[in-house]
């Protein structure tokens, strides 16, 4: 499956058809993907404002994409501007607790959980979803780097510091272990119907409910114990990208399922560092290219029709000439700015 037919391109209202689709397909966990045409419905108006408006950004905003193979939509990611907005986004943050007995000289290193709020007001990449048929394809890389470029283009209107959460472990049925040895202790609801009230963006009523002293692991169901960090299936692929970016998976876990959460510094991601600013050029003024050409995110630079599309490029060029389909893709003419990075591994 040839790259180049791939564009990511901001989310439209009328894409409703192809988000009710996809939230049907997508693994419990991903609370950002409600399977209600209404919600979705909002969520793309949102979007679709966000990118428009002139407004100072209040971290309310959400950002929707959708990547597109020939027309059609086979994947969607998004950004939150700020986790929890107006109010605290809870997490569980891993420690080890050191117990010592002088008497005994004998001294315990106890893994223990905590209620936290500390990624409170990071952005919040949310959404991933692509269609399995391309998960072997670059369309998962485009649909999660590009989004990257979209928050250092626009860097003023993101935090400086990012977080991402993984569906953890459950099943079909929406068991989920270390919901049911945690959570469910003190709340009288399934796995499925708690993550549906958080919706992904707060959890202000764990506060109230869930103990705040720490957990310590080793009390847990040893089922429970070994959920802790683990990875449903369907987020292996999104997580192993994400590693790749230079997050970090060690500090944070969801507070209902126990799967990793991951945060990082925008600026040390690896396609934020490595993009660089490119213009478009026509295709008889540009220079013979005699260096190594790899598969790239082409990027524009407009905030209310972003798009991207993979296309290969010598490495380091600043000029690109681009063909009349890929201008047309990215809504670009010679003379206009773009935002590049080179897909590592990806040498023609």
């Amino acid at each position: 499956m040839n790259p180049d037919s791939f564009r990511l391109r901001a989310a439209r209202p009328d894409d409703i058809d192809a988000f009710v689709r996809i939230a049907g397909a997508s693994a419990t966990g991903i609370t950002t993907l409600p399977e209600d045409r209404a919600q979705l419905a909002d969520r793309l108006n949102r979007s679709t404002q966000a990118g428009a408006s002139s407004d100072e950004p209040s971290g309310e905003e959400i950002h929707l994409f959708v990547v597109e193979h020939d027309g059609r939509i086979v994947g969607t990611s998004g950004i939150a501007a700020s986790a929890g907005f107006a109010d605290r986004f809870y997490s569980f943050r891993n420690e080890m607790v050191v117990q010592s007995s002088p008497v005994l000289a004998a001294s315990n290193r106890i893994h223990t959980l905590h209620l936290c709020h500390d990624l409170t007001g990071h952005t919040l990449l949310t959404s991933f979803y692509i269609d399995p048929e391309y998960e072997a394809t670059l369309a998962p890389q485009l649909l999660s780097r590009a989004r990257l470029l979209f928050i250092a283009e626009f860097a003023e209107r993101f935090s400086d510091r990012i977080a991402s959460e993984s569906p953890g472990l459950a099943d079909d049925n929406g068991r989920c272990p270390f919901w049911d040895a945690v959570g469910r202790r003190f709340f009288a609801m399934d796995y499925p119907q708690v993550e549906r009230l958080a919706g992904g963006r707060h959890k202000r009523f764990i506060a109230e409910l869930m103990p705040q002293a720490p957990i310590y692991v080793p009390l847990l169901p040893n089922e429970a114990q070994w959920a802790i960090g683990q990875l449903h299936p369907v987020a292996e692929l999104p997580f192993s990208i994400l590693e790749d970016e230079g997050f970090d998976s060690e500090t944070y876990v969801d507070i209902f399922d126990g799967g990793p959460t991951v945060d990082a510094r925008v600026a040390m991601l690896k396609s934020v560092k490595a993009s660089r600013a490119a213009q478009v050029v026509a295709a008889a003024s540009a220079a013979p290219g005699n260096g190594p050409s790899s598969w790239h995110i082409v990027a524009n630079t407009r905030r209310d029709h972003f798009a991207a599309v993979l296309r290969h490029a010598e490495r380091g060029t600043t000029d690109l000439a681009l063909g009349d389909a890929t201008c047309q893709a990215l809504a670009v003419e010679p003379g206009d700015r773009l935002r590049v990075v080179a897909l590592e591994g990806s040498a023609a």
